[in-house]
């Protein structure tokens, strides 16, 4: 199943070459159509980064920030799951 960020990544190129294709077909030279199409794919990339941002998961008290770490709280001890240890280097309980 797609989902938005699938979207994201074949709208990036699609919005810089189209736009730039379309600019240029309406008479605008390619110099100058480029920087319109860069502008739209910006445009794309900044919603994707800002708008929707990708990391804002809770999960059990941390943050996720990749498949397998989990960030927590100050004070709190962090663990790699995949590995089953500790950011100290110690096994985990």
């Amino acid at each position: 199943m797609t989902g938005y960020y699938d979207y994201v990544l074949g709208l990036i190129p699609a919005a810089l070459i189209g736009v730039t294709a379309f600019l240029n077909l309406v008479g605008l030279s390619l110099t100058a159509a480029l920087p319109g199409g860069a502008l739209v794919a910006g445009g794309v990339m900044a919603h994707a980064m800002f708008v929707r941002s990708p990391v804002t998961d809770s999960v059990g008290g941390g943050t996720r920030v990749r498949p397998g770490r989990l960030v927590g709280r100050s004070g709190e001890r962090s663990t790699d799951r995949t590995a089953g240890r500790s950011r100290s280097g110690r096994a985990s309980d």
